[in-house]
């Protein structure tokens, strides 16, 4: 059994918990244990731009908990995703900074040596559980289920520090998508930005980026969005609900987390997944699945 301390972040817990109880009962059935550090605190990235060495020192404390545990991390979120892996980047330094964020950690008894490595959710299911062994738990495959997958900005670049995919020509979360037997469609702002980053100022510019790309993900024959950031799901769940109200005429297009998806298959109860919990109505994707 594989052992990883789990890295939710700030803003799962609050407000996308469905990602949360998902990666928990898939990684549960894939003999994939999670260790809970309640002194996990935020990975430090609103500080990142403002304030470079509280950003550090908030990021690198999680790193060194999780170090002393023996663990590597695994992290859903791909905004602190990128931030952990920035800072374990940095740490290697010998700047005044990274001296002054050991001395910090020196005093509360904690110490970052490098020997944690960060992954996100879907490296772990896609190297070390590995395709193989995920085909052979999916026991219901999708059948005429057509998804755009969104792999979001954090994850793919800088892409010599997050080392995720192919930052131009990713195919990672499509071949998780289609081991589950639903179709990745082929869509041109795939890449793009979400908008999430521009919300609370220029709402406006964020949910035109938005309403663009679910279109064009619309457009191209999908029926359900695959994603895999708490933030991209809001921006693709929540706010795509507050456009289809000012927007009568565009049709949704529903998000999902990727364990959603990938849970259905698996014969896991749509509760335990949190489907009733999104926003936007995702209970008729079961239909999609193969009779047993």
């Amino acid at each position: 059994m594989s052992r990883y301390a789990l890295f939710l972040g700030c803003n799962i817990p609050a407000r996308v918990k469905q990602y949360d109880l998902s990666a928990r009962a898939v990684l549960e059935k894939l003999d994939v244990e999670l260790v809970d550090d309640p002194q996990f605190n935020c990975c430090g990235y609103p500080m990142r731009n403002s304030d470079p060495e509280a950003y550090l020192l908030s990021a690198a404390k999680n790193l060194a908990l999780a170090e002393k545990q023996g663990l590597d991390m695994l992290v859903l979120c791909q905004c602190c995703y990128g931030s952990l892996k920035k800072a374990a980047h940095v740490m290697k330094s010998d700047d005044a900074v990274t001296e002054a964020v050991r001395a910090h950690l020196a005093d509360h008894g904690l110490s970052y040596e490098g020997q944690t490595r960060i992954k996100h959710l879907l490296s772990v299911l896609y190297h070390d559980v590995g395709l193989e062994k995920l085909k052979e738990k999916i026991l219901r495959p999708y059948k005429n289920l057509h998804i755009a997958v969104h792999y979001g900005c954090h994850a793919l670049r800088p892409s010599d520090i997050t080392e995720f995919d192919d930052p131009v020509a990713p195919t990672l979360i499509d071949e998780l998508v289609e081991i589950t037997g639903a179709k990745s469609v082929d869509w041109p702002l795939k890449l793009e930005c979400c908008g999430a980053p521009a919300m609370g100022i220029n709402d406006d510019l964020s949910m035109n980026l938005a309403r663009k790309k679910l279109n064009d993900g619309r457009q191209a024959g999908a029926q359900y969005l695959c994603t895999a950031c708490p933030y991209c799901q809001i921006q693709f769940d929540t706010v795509q609900q507050m456009i289809l109200a000012h927007d009568r005429e565009m049709e949704a297009l529903p998000a999902m987390v990727y364990p959603q998806i990938l849970g259905l298959g698996m014969g896991i109860d749509g509760q335990k997944l949190g489907i009733g919990m999104n926003t936007l109505d995702i209970t008729e994707v079961p239909s999609f699945l193969s009779k047993e």
